[in-house]
């Protein structure tokens, strides 16, 4: 019988513009609670920049339990173009062995699935694409798993294609869901929205659970910091999200995948009050 596994989902760090009593707090949390791995989706830096790379690769790299990182939007090179085309993952080389590491924790797998681009015909090129050979090496690594293998896929941008005005996300997210969804994945842990979720997407092959977590950065939308504790008990997948203000799981988690990447305050609205949410700990369909 498969036993419970924790895990500590991560994201938008944003180094640059990090929120460092929310850092400590879940650095604090993993060394003192020790889960069995961290799952980093993307956005590590603010910009890009060599310090930012250089405080947010100590920080990760000394985390006492497995890690595997997601590259996002914002951890492409920015200013050098040369960089960002020829090496665009340079900066992370003090942590390279993290980067994009898919995880066996007994029979639960972690299968990284990279959704960043080096640029895209839509500017300002921070959107999701999942390019038919990162799919393609998505599905080799799962079909390549004992058949019933619990697995979890990690990415930078939320899957759905199209948000409810038909703008699209993330392009060829259609499918990639419909193939995640044929293989019985138990859930796609994402970041980029700075806002976390829970939510079951229905998709040509069957039901695909979605997972966002919040930020852990200043750059908050309706939601204070968190991280998200995941529980895998068998094929259950349970979610809460941690944050310092005390705000319950449901209260935290929104009810659809937002469209707009930039917190309330940077796009020129106001600061809305902490979100109404959809239901905590759904069972895995």
């Amino acid at each position: 019988m498969s036993r419970p596994i924790t895990l500590f989902h991560i994201s938008d760090l944003h180094f640059g513009r990090e929120d460092r009593g929310a850092l400590d707090w879940v650095a604090g949390a993993i060394a003192a609670e020790r889960p069995a791995a961290v799952a980093v989706t993307g956005d590590l830096t603010m910009r890009a920049r060599h310090a930012e790379f250089r405080a947010a690769n100590a920080w990760i790299g000394a985390l006492p339990v497995p890690v595997t990182v997601e590259p996002g939007n914002h951890d492409m090179p920015y200013v050098n173009l040369v960089e960002r085309f020829v090496a665009p993952y340079r900066r992370f080389r003090a942590i390279q062995r993290l980067l994009e590491r898919p995880l066996d924790l007994d029979d639960l797998h972690i299968v990284p699935l990279q959704t960043v681009t080096r640029a895209q015909w839509r500017f300002p090129w921070v959107d999701g694409w999942v390019r038919e050979p990162a799919l393609a090496a998505t599905l080799a690594a799962i079909d390549a798993l004992p058949s019933g293998a619990r697995v979890l896929v990690t990415a930078h941008h939320p899957l759905p294609e199209r948000d409810a005005r038909g703008r699209v996300l993330t392009i060829n997210g259609t499918r990639a869901m419909a193939e995640l969804a044929r293989r019985g994945v138990l859930g796609v842990l994402t970041g980029h929205v700075h806002d976390p979720f829970d939510l079951v997407a229905e998709t040509a092959a069957g039901p695909l659970r979605m997972i966002g977590a919040g930020t852990l950065s200043q750059r908050v939308r309706s939601t204070p910091p968190s991280f998200n504790e995941i529980l895998v008990d068998g094929r259950e997948v349970h979610v809460r999200v941690r944050n310092r203000a005390s705000v319950p799981t449901e209260a935290m988690q929104v009810d659809t995948v937002p469209a707009s990447v930039l917190p309330p305050h940077e796009a020129g609205e106001p600061v809305a009050p902490v979100a109404a949410g959809s239901a905590s700990d759904r069972p895995q369909p």
